[in-house]
């Protein structure tokens, strides 16, 4: 089969298999895992040689290994040193100790239980990460926490490597003393350190001010490529030597020029090493022994979970952020792929056991997202049944102003009412919120969800003026609405929306002071635009006036037929129009 025609099989299984899993929940890496199981030759068959696909695309873990290079910052290190020397460290240790301790109960030799025990300690960087991502958890204590062991997990992946070439055999026997190969091992090392110290930031001013992006974007390749083969001249991983690389220029002036310009080749090389290692899982495994191969995947997950709870219990000293943490980082990694191939190439790891891993590492991949789901749903409810905090709306007298939402919006207005000592009532439904801002001296706010009517009456809105409507949720701002315009009709209502959506429906209520949130602020920016473009300040004013007065007539005049969007299409294209014939009128006067 010609290069043209593969290249097709590849890409057209990448594109449909990817999109598909990551709508599935189950992830990008999987998805190229099952793209490689279905063309492979456990698949469909269309593509047999595995093993030269596999040698090229190890440059993606080049690339990948000199990108992680590049973003170690000894600065972001310090920052999270806890969770990733402290908290990751433990983990690989402890984890890896217990499983290389499995493995020759088993009968494995000592390197072999090592790197096995070592390499299935890691987790998925690209699964998890994406995992806590799209839950909104990376900020939370486990989500923090998390991201400092795989970080300390990927920086694991470089000593273990290295490891590779003494644990093994090396596959061409060298005629030369020992020494003198530990001496040229010291020599590159030493040549590429202060190489990359001395050389590459002159040879990349050099290379800049030719202002070729295609001869940057070569030169930048050229580099990654030619560290790696130079290292593993000496018998080191290529991959080590990328990541050398990129730690040289992890301060320099260029480094998020490199990112960009290799990140499409470190994607691309990537995913088709991940559709190499599908192609080369040996399915017949899952057929012919079911149960050994499931009873590994439990028993990965189970003891890998229990480790990291252990450390989340001791470092968070509470069981949901420990337990979070053991569900989200459970699973195996993608760099136990690379290890385990490498292993087998240096004649640490059989070929028969590495195909065994590989398959318990891909199915642990695929239990994550099942085993955190079943977590969200059936064990994370019971940590959250803490006691329903009461509202506690009772301000000490009647204010003429009610504010429902008191974050960015409301915070403003609040400000301005206390500078001109005119009396309010602030409500937010979040209680943390509540508790932070009463700690900066804002007495005045309650804990209450304005949309209920006792609460509206315990703030004395029968009392009130002005109602201002600056909550966030549009649909509790428009529940809000509702009840203050059916129950209080005699309020004054300022209400904030989101957009010309919400503004259309806040319309519908009848209520008229409604302003969008970033209106006002657009309008501002365009004026001091137009004045550092040349024009006066009478002249910008005048001009953002008339632009602010025709816009608010199109509002009203859209508003009655906001829900035919032909129509809508009409009016917007003739106000348009309009709007730039009354510039020219104004132009023709100034003249």
């Amino acid at each position: 089969m010609s290069f043209l025609h593969q290249a097709l099989i590849f890409l057209a299984a990448a594109v449909v298999s990817v999109p598909l899993f990551k709508r599935l929940g189950l992830g990008s890496v999987l998805g190229y895992l099952a793209a490689g199981m279905v063309i492979g030759p456990w698949g469909a068959g269309f593509i047999s040689d595995v093993e030269s696909i596999l040698h090229f695309a190890e440059l993606g873990v080049v690339l990948l290994l000199f990108l992680i290079g590049l973003e170690l910052q000894p600065s972001r290190l310090w920052e999270l040193r806890r969770s990733v020397f402290g908290l990751g460290g433990l983990q690989v240790v402890g984890t890896g100790a217990l499983l290389a301790g499995v493995g020759l109960v088993l009968g494995l030799r000592l390197p072999t239980a090592l790197i096995a025990g070592l390499g299935l300690s890691l987790s998925s960087t690209a699964f998890a990460l994406q995992l806590l991502a799209e839950k909104n958890e990376l900020t939370t204590e486990h989500g923090r926490a998390s991201f400092g062991i795989l970080l300390f997990q990927d920086l694991a992946v470089i000593p273990l490597l290295a490891l590779l070439p003494f644990l093994g055999e090396p596959i061409t026997q060298s005629t030369q003393p020992g020494w003198v190969s530990a001496l040229e091992v010291v020599g590159v090392l030493a040549v590429v350190i202060v190489g990359g110290r001395y050389v590459l930031r002159p040879l990349f001013r050099f290379v800049a001010s030719l202002h070729s992006q295609e001869l940057f974007t070569a030169t930048a390749l050229l580099l990654v490529v030619g560290t790696a083969m130079l290292v593993s001249r000496v018998g080191l991983s290529m991959a080590l030597g990328a990541f050398l690389a990129g730690v040289l220029l992890a301060d320099s002036e260029y480094r998020h020029e490199l990112e960009a310009d290799i990140e499409p080749f470190k994607g691309l090389l990537l995913g088709l090493f991940f559709i190499a290692v599908g192609m080369s899982v040996n399915l017949g495994l899952l057929a012919t022994s079911p149960v050994r191969v499931v009873a590994l995947v439990l028993g990965l997950v189970a003891l890998k979970a229990l480790v990291l709870f252990a450390l989340g219990k001791w470092a968070f000293k509470s069981n949901e952020p420990a337990l979070s943490m053991a569900v989200v980082i459970s699973q195996g990694g993608e760099f136990a792929f690379v290890l385990f191939g490498l292993a087998v190439g240096f004649r640490v790891m059989e070929r028969e056991l590495a195909e065994l891993l590989v398959v318990v590492v891909s199915l642990s991949m695929a239990v994550t997202p099942v085993l955190f789901m079943a977590y969200e749903k059936l064990v994370r409810p019971r940590f959250h049944k803490k006691e329903q905090r009461a509202f506690d709306v009772s301000p000490e007298q009647d204010n003429p102003v009610i504010i429902a939402g008191f974050g960015r919006v409301g915070q403003v207005v609040g400000r301005m009412l206390r500078v001109k000592r005119i009396g309010f009532t602030a409500l937010d439904a979040s209680p943390e919120h509540i508790d932070f801002l009463k700690n900066f001296g804002n007495t005045k706010v309650h804990y209450g969800d304005a949309s209920r009517l006792d609460l509206l009456r315990a703030a004395r809105a029968e009392h009130a003026k002005v109602f201002v409507l600056a909550i966030d949720d549009v649909e509790a701002s428009m529940r809000t609405a509702e009840t203050v315009r059916q129950h209080f009709p005699h309020l004054t209502i300022f209400a904030r929306a989101r957009n010309r959506q919400h503004a259309y429906r806040l319309l519908d209520l009848g209520i008229t002071h409604v302003m969008r949130e970033t209106y006002a602020g657009s309008l501002e920016m365009t004026s001091d635009l137009l004045q550092a473009l040349g024009l006066t300040y009478s002249e910008s004013k005048t001009a953002l006036e008339r632009f602010r007065q025709h816009d608010e007539a199109l509002l009203q005049s859209t508003y009655m037929h906001h829900r035919d969007v032909k129509k809508l299409v009409e009016l917007a294209t003739k106000a348009r129009k309009e709007l730039e014939e009354l510039f020219e009128q104004d132009e023709k006067k100034s003249a």
